[in-house]
């Protein structure tokens, strides 16, 4: 197999576009939701197809992009001209989702609906590309691990900024008078500029290496059945979606969870005894425990980058998943009191979860591999675009469910909340995701592709790409 080391300052460089997407992704996990109803002022149930209508469409987008990627050639390559040229257009569309015009409630339902699908569809249009890079900038399968794992410190990294600064940068933007509208706003025009340069890093410092063999008979019909007869991903597809639904159905509301369940509704006065003493507010709160979470998952990278050589992938999945599920469903015997408990529990859960989703999307780079084995045809970003839809997918189901949930049960924004409301919130936070979690395990079990496998497979292609005269660079 050709020795395709990575220098550590193109992992690094290839980091930094994770940086800048997850800066907006973080947002999306756990802060979008509680904008939409508690500054925009949407309805819950509103938000529910909001979220629905708009993450399908997104999803739906993923391998037409995936495909266009997939046949582009020019002097940047394949997949860094669509980072390139879509970042700038994404982060002003950042913008103005965040933004609240003053149009009456059906202007800023249009407005809703406009801004965040342009956003979301300007997320795909940058990001599924930057993420197909992880499948042909080296052939080596721990090396990928290894990238993926940088890949994922740069995206936690970019959590943890997300989480420590934003509630209080909207109110320090928000001006004197404490205008949140124009807090986020201007929040976002920060973040945007930020976003933009580190895309800019990541097009200028990586390498795309893998050059597969051209199919001049190759039809996106032919891509599609392909894909769908590769099993290893069919079946990793299947365990995304419900690791997605277990992560996203908890986050969507979390926000809420602190403000309506911790907190009663009051962001101002908490009549706890806790660790963080005076600085229990809402604010505060929401941010400690997000970036905490954030903090202790770029270790469980760094803990997953350490070991990946030592250990297969897939039993590594399983067991940091088993304890994730423990973590989240212990939510469920938790009151509302014990903080120093609830703070405990969220660390372990998102110190267990951090691996995960280096290690699919590892797994991920593996099925392109698997494929061009079998088929003779290579579909990176189609393989990456259309997992990313299943994705998306799972978060805009998750979204529905949650927020129809809490709207049959009488949720509305900035009220006390009734005992049905904080019931459902905690039910949402603890067995539903641990439910999902279990599923996801199961089907994971029937995933076909060893690290053993994978090593004569590797073999395979490079010499099968040597014969052809297209080796790995």
């Amino acid at each position: 197999m050709i020795d395709t080391k990575l220098p550590l300052r193109e992992k690094l460089a290839y980091g930094c576009g994770d940086f800048a997407s997850v800066l907006f992704w973080q947002t999306f996990m756990r802060y979008l939701p509680f904008f939409y109803t508690d500054v925009f002022g949407l309805t819950a149930a509103m938000l529910a197809n909001l979220l629905l209508f708009s993450r399908v469409l997104d999803g739906v987008s993923d391998p037409v992009i995936g495909m266009w990627a997939d046949r582009t050639e020019s002097k940047w390559g394949k997949f860094r001209p669509f980072i390139l040229f879509g970042c700038m257009p994404f982060a002003i569309f950042g913008v103005l989702t965040f933004t609240t015009p003053d149009l009456g409630d059906n202007g800023k339902i249009i407005w809703a609906f406009v801004t965040y699908n342009g956003l979301m569809l300007l997320y795909t249009l940058v990001n599924i590309p930057y993420t197909a890079m992880l499948g042909v900038m080296t052939t080596n399968s721990v090396e990928r691990t290894r990238l993926s794992s940088i890949k994922f410190i740069f995206a936690f990294a970019a959590g943890t900024v997300i989480s420590a600064t934003l509630l209080p940068m909207v109110s320090a933007l928000g001006g004197a008078e404490g205008n949140p509208q124009q807090g986020w706003q201007t929040a976002f025009i920060i973040v945007g500029i930020v976003a933009v340069a580190f895309f800019l890093i990541t097009v200028f410092g990586t390498k795309e290496r893998i050059k597969p063999t051209p199919d001049p008979e190759a039809t996106v019909g032919k891509d599609i059945k392909m894909l769908l007869g590769n099993n290893a991903w069919v079946l990793l597809l299947a365990t995304t979606l419900t690791f997605i639904l277990f992560v996203a159905v908890r986050s969507s509301v979390s926000t809420h969870y602190y403000k309506y369940y911790v907190f009663d509704g009051n962001t101002d006065v908490a009549n706890k005894l806790s660790l963080f003493g005076n600085m229990l507010n809402f604010d505060n709160m929401v941010s400690a425990f997000n970036t905490g979470g954030q903090l202790v998952s770029m270790a469980g990278v760094l803990v997953t980058a350490m070991i990946a050589k030592n250990f297969r992938k897939g039993p590594l999945y399983i067991t940091f998943f088993v304890l994730a599920i423990i973590a989240t469903a212990s939510f469920y015997v938790v009151p509302a009191d014990q903080i120093e408990t609830l703070f405990i529990l969220d660390l372990l859960g998102s110190a267990a979860s951090a691996p995960l989703p280096v290690l699919l999307w590892a797994m991920y780079a593996d099925t392109a591999d698997y494929g061009e084995w079998k088929n003779g045809r290579r579909t990176t970003a189609l393989v990456f675009s259309a997992s990313t839809m299943g994705q998306k997918v799972g978060w805009a189901v998750a979204g529905y469910i949650a927020f129809m949930m809490l709207s049959g049960v009488g949720f509305e924004a900035n009220t006390i909340p009734s005992d049905d409301v904080k019931h459902s919130l905690v039910l949402l936070m603890s067995l539903a995701p641990a439910a999902l979690g279990i599923l996801s395990i199961v089907i994971f079990k029937f995933y076909p592709l060893t690290d053993q496998k994978m090593a004569g497979i590797e073999a395979d292609l490079d010499a099968r790409r040597a014969a052809a005269g297209t080796p790995t660079e």
